[in-house]
């Protein structure tokens, strides 16, 4: 499993959420309610599994992906957000992301997609 959860995502009762859920599967959780704080609290190589809202204020989960990746950081990415788009999901993994969950989040679906991740 990954050493650390990140959740970014600027709506503070979706970070509460996912951090309570997760930490029923014994994840460690840190939760940043924009990619600024994110960037600002995480080294590059510090390992772990990035949850990330697409639509924020400021730096928003597109660019938040992309800086990621020209950093060098492999740390791995899942999107989440209430976007109904359907080329969402390919757009993410197109990007590099591990997958596309849709907010409300289903937990199970998204725990499968941490421990592909952590495999990777």
């Amino acid at each position: 499993m990954p050493a650390n959860i990140y959740i970014v995502d600027d709506d503070e009762s979706v970070c509460r959420a996912l951090k309570t859920l997760l930490m029923t599967y014994d994840f460690e959780v840190k939760t940043f309610n924009s990619a600024q704080a994110f960037f600002d609290s995480v080294s590059n190589n510090e390992p772990g599994c990035l949850l990330l809202d697409i639509h924020m204020p400021g730096i928003d989960g597109w660019e938040t992906q992309r800086r990621i990746l020209d950093s060098g950081s492999k740390r791995h990415v899942i999107f989440i957000s209430a976007e109904k788009k359907d080329d969402a999901t390919a757009r993410a993994i197109k990007v590099g992301a591990v997958g596309f969950l849709q907010k409300p989040v289903n937990g199970q679906s998204l725990v499968d997609l941490i421990n592909l991740a952590s495999k990777n």
